[in-house]
């Protein structure tokens, strides 16, 4: 209910609690600023009433519309760009209206987990359409989805901290889709021939990313689960007299 939307100082606890303790009062000053702008948004679109799922879908027809538009001579990639970006939104403020309206469920969370897989999918084929050689796009989605799916089983297996925000989180995908489409579309301005070469180089800056992140996550993983493992140290006994 609208009389229930929680303020930004209770909606920041509540967003801490259910990603590994990170409270976004204490991020970055870039990070902050994003989750707070979509915390506004999430909240005047929980006044209208409007439910978290509506604005998965969205952002997941907005992903679909990249590979469908970066194929358009001169801006295309430009086109592209700017869905990545408003799909971007659309996934952070999706969570925001979930929190600041109190709800949150599991079903919502592998929701907005299958949207975020579907939509780097949408992106990825948009570079492989622009002449990134498919090999490269599948390890590009690969290692992207082993990511995720790492965090996920250590997650099930009992690890309950963030452990590492490593250099492959999906913010990070989503700047390379972002910034690689922009600067696709400028070469291609500049010569047509060189769209490939650029998308090709995009690519395997993700694949570099995704690839050094997984191995970032899965030290973390180790570290944490063994330490979950290891038997508590039991209390030394003083002999008796």
């Amino acid at each position: 209910m609208v009389g229930t939307q929680l303020n930004w100082d209770q909606y920041a606890a509540a967003w801490a609690r259910l990603h590994g303790g990170f409270d976004p009062r204490a991020a970055a000053p870039v990070v902050r600023a994003w989750l707070r702008f979509s915390y506004h948004v999430g909240y005047i679109l929980g006044r209208l009433r409007v439910g978290p799922t509506p604005v998965t879908v969205v952002g997941v027809l907005l992903c679909a519309g990249v590979p469908l538009l970066v194929g358009r001579p001169g801006d295309g990639p430009f086109l592209g760009a700017l869905l990545v970006l408003l799909a971007a939104v659309a996934d952070s403020v999706d969570g925001a209206v979930a929190v600041v309206t109190n709800r949150t469920t599991r079903l919502g969370y592998v929701y907005d987990s299958v949207a975020d897989r579907l939509g780097e999918a949408a992106w990825l084929t948009a570079f492989w359409l622009l002449g990134a050689p498919g090999a490269l796009v599948a390890a590009a989605g690969g290692l992207s989805w082993l990511h995720e799916y790492v965090r996920a089983r250590a997650v099930a297996a009992g690890m309950r901290e963030i452990g590492v925000v490593t250099v492959g989180e999906r913010p990070t995908r989503v700047c390379v889709a972002l910034v690689g489409l922009v600067v696709a579309g400028l070469t291609g301005l500049l010569d047509a021939d060189v769209t490939a070469g650029t998308s090709t180089m995009v690519t395997t800056v993700w694949v570099l990313l995704a690839g050094y992140g997984l191995g970032q996550l899965l030290s973390a993983v180790r570290r944490a689960l063994i330490d979950a493992d290891r038997p508590a140290e039991q209390p030394t006994r003083t002999p008796g007299r």
